[in-house]
């Protein structure tokens, strides 16, 4: 058996004061004088005592955690995001608990129900596939708080998010003005649904009487510099040679970089480069790449805020909100 837990009453015995007190005072009550709140403290560090977080759930129906689910440990602007909860969280008085989903909606779906099982406040969630989300949607009728990080304008389901066609519409219309005019585009996207950065290219194409060609847009089933060198590869293999490519994250476009560098081209002057996110290593590349930034504190301080005002509900939910922010 391990060591017996300290309780506030081996607190109490030691400082002569009730559990009552003790447990006044290492809540910093003002009703209990500083003095004696320095004595209880200190007595509380000598004997390594923790709070009974199973009890105080038990008394005030809240666990003090909150559930942070990720589609995957890979994306470094994903693990930007995981810090800054974890940090806004913790200046909450609110653990954090993390999951992934590994991009599977199954998974997902029982990761969900892991952290409710642990009895998790809320949770904030990186949806696998954004056009699927009836499953989150019914945990918010059932009055259960949960926001999601994907770029949503209608519907039952609160989100916090960075406007990925505005940022996509944004890049396109920055390579045509360089003049490029067969711009590829690298999506990660698209295959699990997520189709805002490709409407956003699509329409700065339209806009600037450039007609998309299908040869140049390649979806990927993953984020990593690999799969950006397979695009190129497979753009090589059509016999299309594309003079700017938009990917849709840094990681992509790192790849494509590397492509060039391996095929004699120069970047940005074969071929210009665009991606998503505003990773340090795309900033740190022997060419920096032009990237959309992710404003992650924006969104993160935003998406806690409405996360807490869910938990903080008595009877019924607010109608839910979606605050799309424009990135630069």
């Amino acid at each position: 058996m391990g060591r017996p837990r300290t309780r506030l009453r081996d607190i109490a015995e030691k400082t002569g004061y009730s559990a009552n007190t003790v447990s006044l005072a290492l809540r910093e009550s003002p009703r209990i004088p500083e003095k004696t709140r320095e004595l209880i403290r200190k007595v509380a560090d000598e004997l390594n005592y923790l709070p009974n977080r199973i009890a105080q759930s038990l008394v005030s129906q809240r666990s003090m955690t909150i559930g942070l689910i990720l589609p995957d440990l890979t994306n470094p602007i994903l693990m930007q995001v995981a810090s800054e909860v974890s940090r806004v969280l913790a200046g909450q008085g609110y653990a954090t608990m993390f999951a992934t989903s590994h991009r599977s909606l199954a998974d997902e779906k029982e990761v969900i129900a892991a952290l409710r099982e642990r009895q998790c406040d809320g949770i904030l969630i990186f949806p696998v596939v954004h056009s699927q989300t009836d499953h989150l949607a019914r945990l918010r009728a059932n009055l259960y708080p949960i926001v999601s990080f994907a770029p949503f304008t209608m519907g039952e389901l609160d989100s916090v998010a960075s406007d990925d066609e505005a940022g996509a519409d944004a890049a396109t219309t920055h390579l045509v003005g360089q003049g490029r005019t067969r711009i590829a585009l690298i999506d990660a996207a698209a295959p699990h649904g997520n189709l805002g950065k490709r409407a956003g290219y699509l329409a700065a194409l339209q806009r600037a009487g450039i007609s998309p060609d299908p040869a140049l847009i390649h979806e990927v089933p993953g984020a990593g510099v690999n799969r950006g060198l397979e695009a190129m590869e497979a753009f090589a293999a059509r016999g299309v040679r594309p003079d700017a490519v938009l990917a849709t994250n840094d990681s992509l476009a790192l790849g494509a970089e590397l492509w060039c560098q391996q095929n004699g081209l120069t970047v940005p002057g074969d071929v210009a480069l665009a991606g998503f996110d505003n990773i340090e290593f795309a900033r740190l590349s022997p060419v920096p790449v032009t990237t959309v930034a992710y404003p992650v504190e924006v969104i993160v301080a935003a998406a806690v805020e409405k996360l807490r005002q869910l938990i903080d509900a008595t009877e019924k939910f607010p109608p839910a909100t979606h605050q799309l922010i424009r990135p630069e």
